[in-house]
Protein backbone atom coordinates (compact mmCIF):
# COMPACT_ATOMS: atom_id res chain seq x y z
CA UNK A 1 0.00 0.00 0.00
CA UNK A 2 1.48 3.17 -0.94
CA UNK A 3 2.09 5.80 2.07
CA UNK A 4 0.33 8.76 2.90
CA UNK A 5 2.35 11.66 4.30
CA UNK A 6 1.94 14.80 2.48
CA UNK A 7 -0.33 15.47 -0.63
CA UNK A 8 -1.14 18.46 -2.76
CA UNK A 9 -3.60 18.01 -5.20
CA UNK A 10 -6.29 19.32 -6.92
CA UNK A 11 -9.86 18.91 -5.31
CA UNK A 12 -13.32 17.83 -7.34
CA UNK A 13 -16.53 18.83 -6.09
CA UNK A 14 -18.97 15.65 -5.72
CA UNK A 15 -22.37 17.45 -4.93
CA UNK A 16 -24.46 14.82 -4.22
CA UNK A 17 -25.62 13.49 -0.85
CA UNK A 18 -26.22 9.78 0.23
CA UNK A 19 -23.36 8.53 -2.71
CA UNK A 20 -23.82 4.88 -2.35
CA UNK A 21 -21.52 2.06 -3.83
CA UNK A 22 -23.26 1.17 -7.05
CA UNK A 23 -23.04 4.31 -7.90
CA UNK A 24 -19.07 4.57 -7.18
CA UNK A 25 -18.49 1.25 -8.88
CA UNK A 26 -21.71 -0.20 -10.56
CA UNK A 27 -22.49 -4.19 -9.89
CA UNK A 28 -21.51 -5.50 -13.46
CA UNK A 29 -17.76 -4.42 -12.79
CA UNK A 30 -17.54 -6.37 -9.65
CA UNK A 31 -16.95 -10.02 -12.09
CA UNK A 32 -12.98 -9.28 -12.45
CA UNK A 33 -11.03 -11.85 -10.32
CA UNK A 34 -8.40 -9.15 -9.86
CA UNK A 35 -7.85 -5.84 -8.06
CA UNK A 36 -6.76 -4.25 -10.70
CA UNK A 37 -8.67 -1.96 -13.28
CA UNK A 38 -11.67 -0.39 -11.38
CA UNK A 39 -10.84 2.50 -11.87
CA UNK A 40 -11.51 3.11 -15.61
CA UNK A 41 -15.36 2.37 -14.29
CA UNK A 42 -15.89 4.86 -10.82
CA UNK A 43 -18.85 6.68 -11.30
CA UNK A 44 -20.15 4.49 -14.69
CA UNK A 45 -23.58 5.61 -14.76
CA UNK A 46 -22.44 9.34 -14.51
CA UNK A 47 -19.14 9.40 -16.50
CA UNK A 48 -20.34 7.31 -19.74
CA UNK A 49 -24.03 8.32 -21.70
CA UNK A 50 -24.00 4.58 -22.41
CA UNK A 51 -24.39 1.80 -20.03
CA UNK A 52 -21.21 -0.21 -19.52
CA UNK A 53 -20.16 -4.12 -18.62
CA UNK A 54 -16.68 -5.50 -18.43
CA UNK A 55 -16.14 -6.00 -21.53
CA UNK A 56 -17.10 -2.43 -22.48
CA UNK A 57 -13.86 -0.55 -24.22
CA UNK A 58 -13.19 3.15 -22.78
CA UNK A 59 -12.19 4.35 -26.36
CA UNK A 60 -15.84 3.05 -27.98
CA UNK A 61 -17.89 4.97 -25.20
CA UNK A 62 -18.96 8.34 -25.23
CA UNK A 63 -18.61 10.86 -21.68
CA UNK A 64 -20.94 12.39 -19.85
CA UNK A 65 -20.16 16.44 -20.61
CA UNK A 66 -21.96 17.30 -17.64
CA UNK A 67 -20.50 14.96 -15.46
CA UNK A 68 -18.03 17.08 -12.82
CA UNK A 69 -15.05 14.28 -13.21
CA UNK A 70 -15.21 15.10 -16.80
CA UNK A 71 -15.06 18.46 -17.40
CA UNK A 72 -11.70 20.22 -18.23
CA UNK A 73 -11.04 22.15 -14.68
CA UNK A 74 -11.49 18.89 -12.72
CA UNK A 75 -8.81 16.97 -15.08
CA UNK A 76 -6.18 15.08 -12.81
CA UNK A 77 -8.18 15.58 -9.24
CA UNK A 78 -6.66 13.83 -6.42
CA UNK A 79 -8.83 14.92 -3.77
CA UNK A 80 -12.91 14.35 -3.47
CA UNK A 81 -14.88 17.29 -1.85
CA UNK A 82 -18.01 15.06 -0.82
CA UNK A 83 -21.42 16.04 1.09
CA UNK A 84 -22.37 13.56 3.88
CA UNK A 85 -23.38 10.02 4.25
CA UNK A 86 -20.63 9.18 1.33
CA UNK A 87 -20.53 5.57 0.20
CA UNK A 88 -23.63 4.03 2.06
CA UNK A 89 -24.91 1.16 0.79
CA UNK A 90 -23.47 -2.29 0.14
CA UNK A 91 -20.10 -3.00 1.69
CA UNK A 92 -18.03 -4.14 -1.56
CA UNK A 93 -14.34 -3.30 -0.77
CA UNK A 94 -14.32 -2.13 -4.93
CA UNK A 95 -15.87 1.47 -4.07
CA UNK A 96 -12.49 2.40 -2.44
CA UNK A 97 -10.39 0.54 -5.09
CA UNK A 98 -12.21 2.29 -7.60
CA UNK A 99 -11.15 5.98 -6.48
CA UNK A 100 -8.00 5.42 -5.70
CA UNK A 101 -7.06 3.70 -9.07
CA UNK A 102 -9.03 6.60 -10.72
CA UNK A 103 -6.57 8.67 -8.77
CA UNK A 104 -7.75 10.25 -5.89
CA UNK A 105 -5.18 9.84 -2.55
CA UNK A 106 -7.64 12.11 -0.57
CA UNK A 107 -11.30 12.78 0.37
CA UNK A 108 -13.00 15.19 2.37
CA UNK A 109 -17.17 15.01 3.73
CA UNK A 110 -19.15 15.71 6.81
CA UNK A 111 -19.79 11.32 7.28
CA UNK A 112 -19.59 8.53 5.59
CA UNK A 113 -20.55 5.13 5.84
CA UNK A 114 -19.05 3.03 8.52
CA UNK A 115 -17.80 0.09 6.48
CA UNK A 116 -16.70 2.50 3.15
CA UNK A 117 -15.00 4.33 6.39
CA UNK A 118 -12.96 1.81 7.52
CA UNK A 119 -12.31 0.26 3.79
CA UNK A 120 -10.81 3.25 2.46
CA UNK A 121 -7.55 2.97 5.19
CA UNK A 122 -7.15 -0.45 4.18
CA UNK A 123 -6.41 0.37 0.88
CA UNK A 124 -4.35 3.74 1.07
CA UNK A 125 -7.26 6.64 0.50
CA UNK A 126 -7.57 9.06 3.65
CA UNK A 127 -11.26 9.66 4.42
CA UNK A 128 -11.04 12.98 6.25
CA UNK A 129 -14.35 14.36 7.88
CA UNK A 130 -15.07 18.02 8.38
CA UNK A 131 -17.78 19.92 10.11
CA UNK A 132 -20.82 20.80 7.13
CA UNK A 133 -20.09 24.04 7.70
CA UNK A 134 -16.64 23.64 6.69
CA UNK A 135 -17.11 21.25 3.68
CA UNK A 136 -20.31 23.47 1.98
CA UNK A 137 -17.39 26.64 2.07
CA UNK A 138 -14.48 24.05 0.00
CA UNK A 139 -17.85 23.90 -2.18
CA UNK A 140 -17.95 27.60 -2.66
CA UNK A 141 -14.42 28.21 -3.20
CA UNK A 142 -13.84 25.49 -5.34
CA UNK A 143 -16.71 26.49 -7.72
CA UNK A 144 -15.09 30.02 -7.51
CA UNK A 145 -11.57 29.49 -7.66
CA UNK A 146 -10.49 27.27 -11.11
CA UNK A 147 -7.47 25.20 -10.13
CA UNK A 148 -8.25 25.07 -6.59
CA UNK A 149 -5.67 22.94 -4.72
CA UNK A 150 -5.74 21.46 -0.89
CA UNK A 151 -2.40 20.15 0.92
CA UNK A 152 -3.42 17.59 3.08
CA UNK A 153 -0.64 16.91 6.42
CA UNK A 154 -1.65 13.68 7.82
CA UNK A 155 1.53 13.39 9.94
CA UNK A 156 0.39 17.25 11.08
CA UNK A 157 -3.34 16.15 10.96
CA UNK A 158 -3.97 19.74 9.04
CA UNK A 159 -5.44 21.05 5.32
CA UNK A 160 -3.67 23.91 4.12
CA UNK A 161 -5.41 26.07 1.50
CA UNK A 162 -3.46 28.38 -1.20
CA UNK A 163 -4.32 31.34 1.27
CA UNK A 164 -2.22 29.61 4.16
CA UNK A 165 -5.81 28.71 5.87
CA UNK A 166 -5.29 25.97 8.02
CA UNK A 167 -8.00 23.14 9.00
CA UNK A 168 -7.70 20.41 11.47
CA UNK A 169 -9.20 17.24 11.36
CA UNK A 170 -9.04 14.38 13.03
CA UNK A 171 -7.90 10.84 12.71
CA UNK A 172 -7.41 7.54 14.92
CA UNK A 173 -3.92 7.34 15.84
CA UNK A 174 -3.60 3.18 14.49
CA UNK A 175 -5.20 4.54 10.79
CA UNK A 176 -2.88 7.19 10.89
CA UNK A 177 0.28 5.08 11.65
CA UNK A 178 -1.03 2.63 9.26
CA UNK A 179 -1.41 5.02 6.19
CA UNK A 180 2.11 7.09 6.93
CA UNK A 181 3.85 3.96 6.48
CA UNK A 182 1.94 2.56 4.02
CA UNK A 183 0.46 -0.73 6.21
CA UNK A 184 -2.19 -2.85 4.87
CA UNK A 185 -3.46 -5.84 7.01
CA UNK A 186 -0.98 -8.07 4.89
CA UNK A 187 1.82 -4.86 5.52
CA UNK A 188 0.97 -5.18 9.25
CA UNK A 189 1.39 -9.16 10.01
CA UNK A 190 5.03 -8.91 7.82
CA UNK A 191 6.23 -6.52 10.09
CA UNK A 192 6.72 -9.41 12.43
CA UNK A 193 8.56 -11.74 9.50
CA UNK A 194 11.35 -12.45 11.60
CA UNK A 195 9.37 -14.07 14.52
CA UNK A 196 7.12 -15.61 12.12
CA UNK A 197 10.02 -18.04 10.12
CA UNK A 198 11.71 -18.31 14.02
CA UNK A 199 7.99 -20.08 15.68
CA UNK A 200 7.90 -21.88 11.84
CA UNK A 201 11.42 -23.50 12.28
CA UNK A 202 11.10 -24.23 16.19
CA UNK A 203 7.91 -25.98 15.39
CA UNK A 204 9.37 -28.40 12.58
CA UNK A 205 11.96 -29.12 15.04
CA UNK A 206 9.48 -30.29 17.30
CA UNK A 207 7.14 -31.39 15.40
CA UNK A 208 8.98 -32.89 12.07
CA UNK A 209 6.26 -34.66 11.09
CA UNK A 210 4.82 -31.85 10.08
CA UNK A 211 6.95 -30.81 6.81
CA UNK A 212 5.59 -34.43 5.35
CA UNK A 213 2.18 -33.40 6.03
CA UNK A 214 2.17 -30.25 4.46
CA UNK A 215 4.05 -31.45 1.10
CA UNK A 216 1.37 -33.71 1.12
CA UNK A 217 -1.12 -31.40 1.32
CA UNK A 218 0.45 -28.77 -1.09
Amino acid sequence: MKPFTQHTGLVAPLDRENVDTDAIIPKQFLKRITKAGFGDNLFDADRFLDVGDANSKLADRKLNPDFVLNQPRYKGASVLLCRKNFGCGSSREHAPWAIEQYGFRALIAPSYADIFFNNCFKNGLLPIVLPESVVSKLFDEVAAFPGYQLTVDLPAQRIVKADGEVIEFEVNAFRKYCLVNGFDDIGLTLRHADKIKAFEAERLLRYPWLSATAAVSA
